[in-house]
């Protein structure tokens, strides 16, 4: 593999129906690549959780996945309300998604610290009233 592939994703964030396709496509991607299974794995899980949390909370966003020979890179980014405190959003139960959300089966407040479980490094840049990008990598 030379350089990088990327595969990009607009996150929609009407739609819990539509949450997870993006995953669903990368998660195909790796397998035609070959990658590990446990690699597909931890990728499609990050995404997941990324994805529902752009719909839940940022009204979506854009999902852009690198592959690299060494690694792969998740890139989420939305112009969402931005993350208030951090440290609190990656306590795991912790969560400000809607009664609504919570009624449909989401917002158990597991998507932060999930994403951190399943992949090597991960950086969140936030800006309250301006949106959130969160930086996953997962090493081959």
């Amino acid at each position: 593999m030379s350089d990088k592939l990327t595969f990009h994703f607009d996150v929609d964030g009407e739609s819990f129906v539509s949450a997870g396709q993006a995953s669903v496509q990368v998660k195909k991607n790796l397998r035609e690549l070959g990658l590990p299974p446990e690699v597909i794995r931890r990728v499609s899980i990050a995404m997941y959780e990324g994805e529902i949390n752009m719909v839940i909370h940022a009204n979506g966003g854009v999902a852009d996945v690198d592959v690299y020979e060494d690694k792969v890179v998740i890139v989420l980014d939305d112009k969402g309300p931005g993350i208030k405190d951090v440290a609190l959003a990656m306590q795991e139960g912790y969560s400000t998604a809607s009664d609504q959300v919570r009624s449909l089966g989401f917002g158990a407040g597991m998507g932060l610290p999930n994403m951190k479980r399943y992949t090597d490094d991960m950086v969140i840049e936030t800006v309250v009233g301006v949106g959130t990008k969160i930086t996953m990598t997962i090493r081959l």
